[in-house]
């Protein structure tokens, strides 16, 4: 399996946020992670990504071991990550926000800092280069120079899309990609999120809109009190009796 967790279990104190789940990330596809308010999903994330380290258990990337990594570690092993709410620097630029993301692959250090040496003139380019590359990926070239506080949600959505892919992701988690948009605005950065997978770029996200899952999802977990319940293809999981109970109320459409 390409990314997957076992036995993956995150105790804060007396609360256990998530408990033994076993769960594996496909390559190149979008997986998808839903379940009710509080079930642990983005807790979930946080464990995969470096934000909490397990209580039990532990997170493998092709192979390798990276539960007990920090979150920059992480980054550069090609997992990259948005979160729920945005977090950008609102009165920069587009721009500015985005052309940090490729500093992840320089090897630029104090010494080039100071004296301004060729290496980090040559990797300022790079980084420059990038930035403007996803931007134009994630349909933001016209507003590459706004600040962010003027620009709107789904917008600084997007530059949070583009950020993590400056940073040459092989994987990327979005946690609610769609949360606080317009059924247009969520429609059509599904069909960007859609845009990565046919890039090469594996994704698993975690969202509550529904029809959006059952429509672009290949494989599906659902969580419920921490706890895996149900996982399978959109077919499988609007058919599965528990999730219905648990979530969907028994209408995947809505």
């Amino acid at each position: 399996m390409y990314l997957e967790t076992r036995n993956l279990t995150k105790r804060f104190g007396g609360l256990t946020a998530i408990s033994g789940v076993d769960f594996g990330i496909e390559r190149g596809k979008v997986n998808a992670i839903i379940g009710p308010n509080g079930a642990g999903k983005s807790t979930f994330f946080h464990l995969i990504t470096g934000i909490h380290r397990p209580s039990e258990g532990e997170v493998l990337f092709k192979g390798k071991d990276i539960s007990k990594l920090p979150p920059n570690k992480i980054a550069e092993l090609g997992v990259a990550r948005t979160f729920q709410t945005t977090n950008l620097f609102e009165r920069a630029t587009v721009f500015e926000n985005v052309v940090v993301g490729h500093r992840l692959r320089t090897r630029s250090n104090l010494f080039d800092a100071v004296f301004r040496t060729k290496r980090l003139k040559e990797e300022e380019e790079k980084c420059k280069e990038k930035a403007l590359k996803v931007l134009d990926f994630a349909g933001l070239s016209a507003i590459t120079d706004r600040v962010v506080t003027n620009i709107s949600q789904e917008e600084k959505k997007r530059v949070a899309f583009a950020l993590a892919l400056a940073t040459d992701p092989e994987v990327i988690f979005l946690d609610e990609p769609t949360a606080g948009v317009n059924p247009d605005e969520t429609e059509e950065l599904s069909l960007l999120i859609e845009k990565m997978a046919q890039k090469g770029i594996t994704v698993c996200l975690i969202e509550h809109k529904m029809k959006m899952i059952m429509n672009m999802a290949d494989k599906i977990m659902v969580l419920n009190y921490g706890e895996k319940i149900a996982e399978g293809t959109p077919e499988e999981i609007n058919n599965n009796d528990e999730v219905i109970k648990a979530y969907l109320g028994g209408d995947a459409s809505a």
